[in-house]
């Protein structure tokens, strides 16, 4: 801020500024300056890959995917950005778009565990539970401890029928994560389901 006072078109205070807005929950206030650092450049890729994330908070999917696709063009191999993208288009229903963009991001960077998560959500919803949990399988690879892969894998599991592969991981999570009510729930329907 008072980098701005002295110069008022300093490009990176407004951007740094934004974040620091956003992480505090200040959402207008980072998206305010997001803009104002897109009006100083239009053609800066951080402005508008931070706008996409202030507009995914926000919940504003539309104007997430339209800063991100705008990020892209100016800086097409960044992860990223792909991966933000796929947020807002997966929490907007467009789970093709989702899956595609998660697979550029994993193109991009090939240890993008978020991006095989996010890429496996898209693809259960879908229906293709087959890829979600090959999708949840990497992401354990690359972290043994990650609870939200367990339990994701465990609810494709349990869509395709396959109790006692659910059961298994919903224990596995709930071992990591030993308050988790929910988890503890889906064990005991789990067990019950497997023995029948």
């Amino acid at each position: 801020t008072q980098t701005i006072k002295i110069k008022p078109d300093h490009l990176e205070a407004y951007i740094n500024r934004s974040i620091v807005r956003e992480s505090k929950g200040d959402l207008d206030g980072a998206l305010t300056d997001c803009t104002k650092a897109i009006e100083l450049k239009p053609d800066n890729e951080d402005a508008f890959y931070n706008r996409g994330h202030v507009k995914n908070a926000k919940g504003d999917w539309d104007g997430a995917v339209a800063d991100f696709t705008i990020a892209i063009k100016l800086k097409p191999n960044d992860a990223f950005a792909y991966y933000n993208r796929s947020r807002a288009k997966k929490a907007n229903g467009d789970w093709d778009g989702a899956v595609l963009d998660c697979t550029k991001a994993i193109e991009l960077k090939p240890d993008y565990a978020n991006a095989y998560n996010n890429r496996g959500v898209a693809k259960k919803l879908k229906g293709d539970f087959d890829g979600a949990i090959a999708d949840y399988t990497k992401v354990i690879e690359f972290k043994p401890d990650n609870v939200s892969a367990y339990y994701n894998r465990a609810n494709a599991k349990k869509a395709k029928g396959d109790y006692k592969g659910a059961l298994a991981d919903y224990s596995k999570a709930f071992e990591l994560k030993p308050d988790d009510v929910q988890c503890q729930k889906n064990i005991m329907e789990m067990k019950k389901l497997a023995d029948k």
